[in-house]
């Protein structure tokens, strides 16, 4: 199971890099650079989704994943329409961090029932957004505000409710493209609130930024953007993160 992995891992104080695959933004022709190069340098995770997915790629981006490669998927759902049996299993995400009773619990009664009768590993995740700097699909499509990235206390509490609420996992995100990724304030905070693992993403474009997270408190961090740019990238992230499990 993969969630019992990663609460071991957390136990062990072993870090993870999680891939982030957007198929609406991902030339079909760059997966294989991607794939050799995540498969290379032992990344622990590809996260497959995005807030908007209107190409109907995505079995057809998981089913080549799957053929290339024994790394776990798993679901990153902008809506309750991004299901696929492909995966190996599904962050199904609650946006605690908002206001919007459709992505609190409405959504997911409409998904429930496939999710019961399918193969995937469910996993609840509290998912916060974090403000960027940059207006997000997210924000936009959910129609409610991020927390302040400055607001470390409302992200605390926040995240305390979710863990109360049953949640496996918090999601700290600062979107696609942020100027300002989650700050290594508010992951310590949040780190010393909740006992759950913790994922961090949006905005990370070098390996100090995802070393800092790792060693502020995240358990799991996910690169997108900048390594769609620049696939090599993988390299060093998957050093960065990794180098701190050497220490254990």
């Amino acid at each position: 199971m993969i969630y019992n992995n990663l609460i071991e891992a957390k136990k062990n104080g072993q870090k993870k890099l999680a891939v982030l695959i957007d198929p609406d933004k991902l030339r079909l022709n760059s997966m294989d650079h991607i794939i050799r190069n995540s498969v290379d340098h032992n990344i622990d995770y590809f996260f497959i989704g995005g807030s908007l997915i209107v190409n109907d790629q995505l079995d057809e981006v998981l089913g080549k994943l799957k053929e290339a490669c024994d790394i776990p998927l798993i679901l990153f759902p902008g809506n309750s329409m991004q299901l696929s049996y492909k995966a190996d299993a599904i962050l199904f995400l609650s946006l605690i961090s908002g206001r919007n009773p459709e992505l609190l619990i409405g959504t997911h009664v409409i998904s429930a029932p496939y999710l019961k009768l399918s193969p995937l590993e469910v996993i609840s995740t509290g998912y916060m957004n974090i403000d960027g700097g940059v207006s997000t699909t997210v924000s936009y499509m959910s129609n409610t505000n991020p927390i302040p990235k400055d607001k470390n206390d409302i992200a605390v509490c926040t995240a305390i409710a979710g863990e109360m609420l049953g949640m496996k996992t918090i999601y700290l995100d600062s979107g696609s493209g942020a100027k300002f990724p989650v700050s290594k304030e508010m992951i310590e905070s949040v780190h010393g609130a909740v006992d759950i693992p913790i994922i961090t993403g949006g905005g990370i474009r070098n390996p100090e930024k995802a070393f800092e997270n790792i060693s502020a408190g995240a358990d799991v961090i996910v690169i997108g953007n900048a390594i769609e740019n620049d696939p090599g990238l993988v390299a060093e992230m998957a050093a960065a993160v990794h180098s701190k499990n050497l220490k254990v």
